[in-house]
């Protein structure tokens, strides 16, 4: 027989002026540790007038409520696939896994991290919507955004460089990238196998520019952070095949290896302006682990 399980109760506190989340919550929970709060905020335990946030660095606003769900299995909707970093009534921001799908690419019922968070948002009220506002392939990992309102995917499509203001990718590339920063300017277009290629002059194709610096490096395999200026379709993968380093696993476009077991590219890091409130907003993931067992694999022999 199972024990009875002690249910503590939810901790309701009044927001009395301006302030980040985690100075908030280090003011209110002073017996808690940093990683305790670290910890509430990752596990969707904390919710800002009924939204749930998990970013620390989130400003809150005089009289909002601020609600500490200390029972960390309870009402938390878990995603496999996709974990959401922050909602609010107009966006929604998530960390997807390598192998799911961003989007539909035709059967409505495809496990897409869209219909996994549209589910989510009509479990709340059946009449929520979400929209499309940009797109990782299937198998880059990271941070991406939806709308929840259609003005909202308006204002960030009609005017992404204004609200959009970086995106950084890891990515783990074959060989040892000699430069280490540099800048891949090219003029991408795709052919009828749906193939991204790159030209160094105009060929009527899209305009692409990608920032690199190099964080590590062996003999066989470089980590980088990469920096985009501008947002085309395999634009990452298609510039670290024409620098002759192309992205692990990525048969596509040249690799020759896939000792990860996925694609090496992670969207990282999503800064952006907040459409509807003027917000800034910084959202970061950790290097995926894979990406780092290869240098240590490295260093054992």
């Amino acid at each position: 027989m199972k024990k009875n399980m002690k249910i503590k109760r939810d901790t309701i506190l009044k927001v009395k002026g301006k302030m980040e989340l985690m100075e908030f919550l280090a003011f209110h929970l002073q017996g808690k540790s940093k990683n305790n709060l670290k910890s509430l905020l990752t596990h969707g335990q904390i919710t800002v007038d009924s939204q749930m946030v998990s970013q620390h660095n989130h400003i809150l606003a005089v009289d909002q409520e601020v609600k500490i769900n200390w029972n960390k299995d309870r009402d938390v909707k878990k995603m496999s696939g996709v974990q959401i970093l922050f909602e609010d009534d107009n966006i929604i921001v998530a960390n997807k896994d390598a192998g799911v799908l961003s989007v539909s690419t035709g059967g409505r019922d495809e496990d897409t991290a869209y219909n996994k968070l549209k589910d989510h948002v009509k479990s709340n009220n059946p009449k929520n919507k979400i929209f499309i506002v940009h797109r990782l392939d299937r198998n880059t990992s990271g941070i991406m955004m939806f709308a929840k309102t259609a003005e909202a995917q308006q204002l960030l499509q009609s005017d992404w460089k204004k609200y959009i203001l970086s995106r950084k990718y890891s990515v783990l590339a074959e060989g040892r990238v000699e430069n280490d920063k540099g800048t891949i300017t090219s003029w991408l277009k795709e052919n009828a196998a749906f193939v991204v290629y790159s030209s160094k002059t105009d060929n009527g194709g899209k305009k692409a520019i990608t920032n690199y610096e190099v964080i590590k490096k062996t003999n066989n395999f470089t980590l980088l952070e990469a920096s985009l200026e501008t947002g085309r379709k395999n634009q990452i993968r298609v510039h670290m095949q024409d620098i002759k380093h192309p992205i692990v696993g990525d048969k596509k476009y040249g690799a020759t290896g896939n000792p990860i077991k996925r694609l090496g590219l992670h969207a990282r890091v999503l800064e952006f302006i907040h459409p509807i409130t003027g917000e800034k907003y910084t959202f970061e993931t950790k290097v995926p682990a894979s990406f780092d067992k290869v240098f240590k694999r490295m260093r054992k022999r």
